[in-house]
C-alpha cells in the first residue's frame, strides 16, 4: 500500500475517532474564522475546529492529487495540550495523530 493510500486511511480512521468521541462538529466555521494565518487557526478556531475543517480536508485534498506531502508534521503535540487543558480524554485520537505525524515526516 502506497503512502497516499495509508494516510487516506488513517484520515479516515481519524475522522471515525472524532464522532465516536462526539467531538464531530455539525456546524462549519465562518470563513473568516477558517481564514486565519496563525498556526493551528488559534486566534480563531479551537483545536478540533482546525482538525475537521482545516487539517483533514486539506490531507485529503493532497492524497487525492498526490500532491506532495509536508515535510515535517507534529500535530500530536498539540493534540495533547488540546485535550490536557480541556480535561478530555483523547489517547485515542491522540495515538491516530502521532501516525500520522510519523507517517507524513517518514515519507
Amino acid at each position: 500500500m502506497n503512502t497516499y493510500q495509508q494516510l487516506s486511511d488513517m484520515i479516515n480512521a481519524l475522522e471515525e475517532s472524532l464522532q465516536t468521541h462526539d467531538l464531530w462538529l455539525a456546524q462549519k466555521p465562518s470563513n473568516d474564522a477558517l481564514s486565519s494565518a496563525e498556526p493551528f487557526a488559534v486566534d480563531t478556531l479551537s483545536f478540533i475546529q482546525w482538525l475537521q475543517f482545516l487539517f483533514l480536508p486539506r490531507i485529503k485534498q493532497i492524497c487525492q492529487e498526490t500532491a506532495e506531502l509536508p515535510k515535517v508534521c507534529s500535530i500530536a503535540p498539540m493534540a495533547e495540550e488540546y485535550f490536557k487543558s480541556n480535561q478530555i480524554d483523547g489517547d485515542t485520537i491522540i495515538s491516530k495523530l502521532i501516525k500520522i505525524d510519523q507517517l507524513i515526516s517518514n515519507a
